[in-house]
């Protein structure tokens, strides 16, 4: 399970004051990341049931923690029992805002009527302290926060929702008994090197602090090639796609893109020969998939990151390459 799905100063943070980012680096200069703070579970209690139209994602499309909430709300059916609202991709002192003039693919708040991601929080909880952070999933009836962990939001929907959801996708998981504890290994140290390791490394601010971060994200991504060479599947772990490559989807497929440049893991690229075979593994999730595809915006992921930290990218430039975002499958 994830420390925290948010990234402070990156795609799911917003804070109480304009903080530079030397802020969310530690006195020796690495990146620290934030806890999350609303951890319930619908249908564990009678608090939280299981309901149609009752619980509402809210998410935005640049952001990695909060794309594995939309793959797996489209790979279980849950689009007309989870409706989703999306945020600009613009994140500046006050957070994530709605916005969806002028930006395609973002829509307003249909619940509280919102400007902000904090209002929805501190309507959750007036005295609400930490940052504003996506995914969130809120419930309409209460008006407040369930949770904004994206690790258990997740594997709330594999299970939560079976007994109203349509009968092709009940039982249907990405996180099988048999497969458990080894989907746990590989998710504790992709968290920690891969899907933490790109923050760690571009918001660094030492250069003792960078490296410690960016040579162990690229010897995990060597040891995630060596793992696709040897598995009896298309996917991480064999035959079935799993828990483990839908975490790491979302940072892969935004590495070249934006990683690379923004955040200095240079050393190589996803499209290299070197990663001949994470390469195919993300393109056929992307163009095979529509779980995965459909949910990838890369106007919203490139913009975000280049134009939101003006503390990386002061004069908010935005790269054009590389071209194109994601190479077809047969190239």
């Amino acid at each position: 399970m994830d420390k925290a799905p948010n990234a402070p100063g990156g795609p799911a943070d917003g804070a109480k004051n304009d903080r530079d980012i030397t802020g969310w680096a530690g006195k020796d200069g690495s990146f620290k990341r934030q806890v999350s703070s609303f951890r319930d579970v619908v249908g564990e209690s009678p608090k939280f049931p299981v309901e149609k139209d009752r619980y509402h994602l809210y998410v935005s499309l640049a952001c990695p923690w909060a794309h594995r909430t939309l793959i797996v709300r489209h790979l279980k059916g849950l689009q007309d029992i989870i409706p989703v609202s999306v945020v600009h991709w613009e994140m500046l002192k006050d957070g994530w805002k709605f916005a969806p003039e002028g930006c395609p693919g973002a829509t307003n708040d249909p619940n509280e009527n919102a400007k902000f991601m904090k209002d929805l929080y501190h309507t959750a909880d007036p005295d609400y302290s930490a940052r504003w952070t996506v995914p969130v999933l809120w419930d309409k009836k209460q008006r407040t926060v369930v949770n904004n962990e994206s690790s258990e939001i997740i594997r709330m929907f594999y299970t939560a929702f079976d007994d109203i959801i349509d009968e092709k996708y009940k039982g249907v998981t990405y996180y099988p008994e048999d497969l458990a504890s080894k989907i746990d290994k590989v998710n504790e140290w992709i968290y920690d090197t891969v899907n933490n390791g790109v923050y760690k490394s571009g918001f660094a601010t030492t250069q003792e602090a960078y490296e410690a971060a960016v040579y162990p994200l690229f010897s995990s991504l060597d040891r995630i090639e060596s793992m696709l060479a040897s598995s009896s599947g298309p996917y991480l772990l064999g035959d079935k796609l799993t828990e483990a490559d839908i975490r790491l989807y979302p940072t892969i497929v935004r590495f070249d893109p934006v990683y690379v440049q923004h955040f200095k893991c240079n050393i190589n690229q996803i499209r290299d020969p070197k990663y001949e075979r994470l390469h195919k593994w993300m393109r056929h999730l992307y163009w095979d998939l529509p779980a995965f595809g459909e949910t990838t915006n890369f106007e919203h992921i490139k913009k975000h990151y280049t134009k939101s930290h003006s503390q990386i990218n002061p004069k908010a430039i935005t790269p054009v390459g590389p071209l194109p975002d994601i190479l077809p499958k047969d190239e």
